[in-house]
Protein backbone atom coordinates (compact mmCIF):
# COMPACT_ATOMS: atom_id res chain seq x y z
CA UNK A 1 0.00 0.00 0.00
CA UNK A 2 0.98 3.26 -0.47
CA UNK A 3 2.58 5.61 1.83
CA UNK A 4 -0.11 8.15 1.79
CA UNK A 5 -2.78 5.31 2.46
CA UNK A 6 -1.03 4.23 5.04
CA UNK A 7 -0.91 7.34 6.79
CA UNK A 8 -4.79 7.62 6.74
CA UNK A 9 -5.04 4.21 8.19
CA UNK A 10 -2.98 5.84 11.06
CA UNK A 11 -5.26 8.96 11.59
CA UNK A 12 -8.22 6.66 11.47
CA UNK A 13 -6.99 4.51 13.82
CA UNK A 14 -5.68 7.16 16.20
CA UNK A 15 -9.01 8.63 16.10
CA UNK A 16 -10.74 5.42 17.01
CA UNK A 17 -8.49 4.24 20.30
CA UNK A 18 -8.10 7.85 21.53
CA UNK A 19 -11.83 7.78 21.81
CA UNK A 20 -12.82 7.41 25.52
CA UNK A 21 -15.01 3.82 25.82
CA UNK A 22 -14.55 0.73 28.09
CA UNK A 23 -11.49 -0.86 27.28
CA UNK A 24 -9.74 2.89 28.17
CA UNK A 25 -11.85 3.37 31.19
CA UNK A 26 -11.50 -0.51 32.53
CA UNK A 27 -8.05 0.13 32.67
CA UNK A 28 -7.90 3.05 34.06
CA UNK A 29 -10.12 1.68 36.94
CA UNK A 30 -7.67 -1.61 36.86
CA UNK A 31 -4.60 0.56 37.19
CA UNK A 32 -5.56 2.34 40.53
CA UNK A 33 -7.95 -0.27 41.95
CA UNK A 34 -4.96 -2.80 41.12
CA UNK A 35 -1.97 -1.12 40.65
CA UNK A 36 -0.71 -0.19 36.60
CA UNK A 37 1.49 -3.82 36.15
CA UNK A 38 -1.34 -5.87 36.90
CA UNK A 39 -3.44 -3.39 34.81
CA UNK A 40 -1.33 -3.87 31.75
CA UNK A 41 -2.75 -7.74 31.71
CA UNK A 42 -5.92 -6.31 31.24
CA UNK A 43 -4.68 -4.37 28.50
CA UNK A 44 -3.19 -6.96 26.97
CA UNK A 45 -6.56 -9.02 27.06
CA UNK A 46 -8.48 -6.37 24.93
CA UNK A 47 -6.18 -6.32 22.17
CA UNK A 48 -5.73 -9.97 22.02
CA UNK A 49 -9.82 -9.38 21.67
CA UNK A 50 -9.49 -6.48 18.65
CA UNK A 51 -7.14 -9.26 17.14
CA UNK A 52 -9.54 -11.64 16.95
CA UNK A 53 -11.63 -9.50 15.98
CA UNK A 54 -9.95 -8.74 12.89
CA UNK A 55 -9.39 -12.36 12.43
CA UNK A 56 -13.14 -12.86 12.93
CA UNK A 57 -13.83 -10.22 10.33
CA UNK A 58 -11.81 -10.95 7.56
CA UNK A 59 -13.27 -14.71 7.94
CA UNK A 60 -16.42 -13.92 7.47
CA UNK A 61 -17.91 -13.57 10.67
CA UNK A 62 -18.43 -9.75 10.50
CA UNK A 63 -20.49 -10.12 7.62
CA UNK A 64 -22.43 -12.76 8.90
CA UNK A 65 -23.37 -10.11 11.42
CA UNK A 66 -24.44 -7.51 9.14
CA UNK A 67 -26.92 -9.79 7.45
CA UNK A 68 -27.89 -11.65 10.57
CA UNK A 69 -30.15 -9.50 12.96
CA UNK A 70 -30.45 -12.23 15.66
CA UNK A 71 -26.73 -12.81 15.65
CA UNK A 72 -26.00 -9.32 16.12
CA UNK A 73 -28.66 -9.09 19.15
CA UNK A 74 -27.06 -11.71 21.03
CA UNK A 75 -23.61 -11.03 21.32
CA UNK A 76 -24.73 -7.30 21.47
CA UNK A 77 -26.77 -8.40 24.66
CA UNK A 78 -24.47 -10.22 25.72
CA UNK A 79 -21.75 -7.68 25.95
CA UNK A 80 -24.36 -5.44 27.30
CA UNK A 81 -24.71 -7.70 29.98
CA UNK A 82 -21.19 -8.04 30.79
CA UNK A 83 -20.67 -4.34 31.03
CA UNK A 84 -23.50 -3.28 33.37
CA UNK A 85 -22.53 -6.25 35.78
CA UNK A 86 -18.81 -5.16 35.66
CA UNK A 87 -20.49 -1.72 36.27
CA UNK A 88 -22.64 -2.86 39.54
CA UNK A 89 -19.02 -4.88 40.62
CA UNK A 90 -17.30 -1.72 40.20
CA UNK A 91 -19.69 0.48 41.64
CA UNK A 92 -19.69 -1.40 45.10
CA UNK A 93 -16.10 -1.82 45.03
CA UNK A 94 -14.21 -0.28 47.75
CA UNK A 95 -11.02 -1.52 47.08
CA UNK A 96 -7.90 -0.09 45.97
CA UNK A 97 -4.30 -0.49 45.00
CA UNK A 98 -2.94 -0.56 48.31
CA UNK A 99 -5.00 -3.49 48.80
CA UNK A 100 -4.22 -5.79 46.63
CA UNK A 101 -0.07 -5.77 47.21
CA UNK A 102 0.67 -9.05 47.24
CA UNK A 103 2.89 -10.82 49.67
CA UNK A 104 6.73 -11.31 48.64
CA UNK A 105 6.94 -14.52 47.39
CA UNK A 106 3.41 -14.94 46.88
CA UNK A 107 3.88 -15.04 43.30
CA UNK A 108 1.21 -17.74 42.82
CA UNK A 109 -2.09 -15.29 43.89
CA UNK A 110 -0.33 -12.33 41.46
CA UNK A 111 -0.19 -14.36 38.62
CA UNK A 112 -3.75 -16.14 39.26
CA UNK A 113 -4.93 -12.73 39.79
CA UNK A 114 -3.58 -11.21 36.52
CA UNK A 115 -4.99 -13.66 34.63
CA UNK A 116 -8.41 -12.63 35.97
CA UNK A 117 -8.01 -9.57 34.70
CA UNK A 118 -6.87 -10.50 31.29
CA UNK A 119 -9.48 -12.68 31.27
CA UNK A 120 -11.76 -9.22 31.97
CA UNK A 121 -9.55 -7.24 29.16
CA UNK A 122 -10.93 -9.65 27.06
CA UNK A 123 -14.62 -9.80 27.54
CA UNK A 124 -14.57 -6.23 27.51
CA UNK A 125 -12.26 -5.43 24.78
CA UNK A 126 -14.52 -8.16 22.61
CA UNK A 127 -17.78 -7.08 24.12
CA UNK A 128 -19.16 -4.86 21.41
CA UNK A 129 -20.46 -6.59 18.21
CA UNK A 130 -20.24 -3.14 16.29
CA UNK A 131 -16.21 -3.25 16.24
CA UNK A 132 -17.09 -6.99 13.56
CA UNK A 133 -18.98 -4.76 11.73
CA UNK A 134 -16.75 -1.97 11.87
CA UNK A 135 -13.67 -3.99 10.45
CA UNK A 136 -15.67 -5.66 7.93
CA UNK A 137 -16.10 -2.08 6.12
CA UNK A 138 -13.19 -0.24 7.17
CA UNK A 139 -10.16 -2.79 6.29
CA UNK A 140 -11.48 -2.85 2.53
CA UNK A 141 -10.92 0.75 2.05
CA UNK A 142 -7.29 0.45 2.78
CA UNK A 143 -6.38 -3.22 1.10
CA UNK A 144 -5.12 -3.11 -2.36
CA UNK A 145 -7.04 -6.02 -4.04
CA UNK A 146 -4.55 -5.85 -6.56
CA UNK A 147 -1.10 -6.94 -3.99
CA UNK A 148 -1.25 -9.90 -2.10
CA UNK A 149 -3.74 -9.93 0.88
CA UNK A 150 -2.21 -11.44 3.89
CA UNK A 151 0.99 -8.70 4.15
CA UNK A 152 -1.39 -6.28 4.25
CA UNK A 153 -3.75 -7.41 6.85
CA UNK A 154 -0.64 -7.99 8.89
CA UNK A 155 0.32 -4.39 8.42
CA UNK A 156 -3.00 -2.86 9.23
CA UNK A 157 -3.75 -5.42 12.20
CA UNK A 158 -0.44 -4.70 14.00
CA UNK A 159 -0.58 -1.23 13.56
CA UNK A 160 -3.48 -1.43 15.11
CA UNK A 161 -2.46 -3.68 18.05
CA UNK A 162 0.42 -1.75 18.95
CA UNK A 163 -1.29 1.43 18.97
CA UNK A 164 -4.34 0.82 20.77
CA UNK A 165 -1.96 -1.64 23.17
CA UNK A 166 0.66 1.58 23.36
CA UNK A 167 -2.44 4.00 24.43
CA UNK A 168 -3.89 1.76 27.16
CA UNK A 169 -0.22 1.23 28.27
CA UNK A 170 -0.05 5.83 29.01
CA UNK A 171 -3.49 5.14 30.33
CA UNK A 172 -2.88 3.33 32.77
CA UNK A 173 0.60 4.23 33.96
CA UNK A 174 -0.42 7.75 34.27
CA UNK A 175 -3.95 7.27 35.78
CA UNK A 176 -1.68 5.54 38.42
CA UNK A 177 -0.73 8.27 39.66
CA UNK A 178 -3.63 9.34 41.39
CA UNK A 179 -3.50 6.38 43.89
CA UNK A 180 -1.72 8.16 46.36
CA UNK A 181 -4.44 11.17 46.09
CA UNK A 182 -7.45 8.49 46.28
CA UNK A 183 -5.89 6.38 49.07
CA UNK A 184 -8.94 7.90 51.03
CA UNK A 185 -11.32 5.18 51.66
CA UNK A 186 -14.36 7.93 50.75
CA UNK A 187 -12.44 9.39 47.45
CA UNK A 188 -11.93 5.98 46.35
CA UNK A 189 -15.62 4.99 46.97
CA UNK A 190 -16.81 8.00 44.75
CA UNK A 191 -14.19 6.99 42.14
CA UNK A 192 -15.78 3.30 41.86
CA UNK A 193 -19.26 4.73 41.69
CA UNK A 194 -18.39 7.17 39.33
CA UNK A 195 -16.51 4.65 37.07
CA UNK A 196 -19.16 1.46 37.58
CA UNK A 197 -22.03 4.05 36.48
CA UNK A 198 -20.42 4.54 33.29
CA UNK A 199 -19.77 1.02 33.05
CA UNK A 200 -23.33 1.08 33.26
CA UNK A 201 -24.38 3.74 30.84
CA UNK A 202 -21.90 2.26 28.46
CA UNK A 203 -23.92 -1.51 28.65
CA UNK A 204 -27.23 0.49 28.18
CA UNK A 205 -26.01 2.69 25.55
CA UNK A 206 -24.55 -0.91 23.79
CA UNK A 207 -28.50 -2.00 24.24
CA UNK A 208 -29.88 0.86 22.37
CA UNK A 209 -27.19 0.60 19.39
CA UNK A 210 -28.96 -0.66 16.13
CA UNK A 211 -27.46 -2.98 13.35
CA UNK A 212 -26.04 -1.11 10.14
CA UNK A 213 -28.24 -1.31 7.88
Amino acid sequence: MSLSTYLLYLAAVALLVLSPGPTMLMCMTSSLQHGPRKALAAAAGSVTAVLGTMLLSALGLGALLAASETAFWVLKAAGAAYLIWLGIKTFRSQTTVFDHMPAKGDQSKATAFARKLYVQGLIVGGSNPKALLFFTAFFPQFLDPAAAWAPQFAVLASTFVAFEFTVLTLCALGVARLAPVLRSGIRMRWFNRVSGGLFTLMGALLLATRRAA
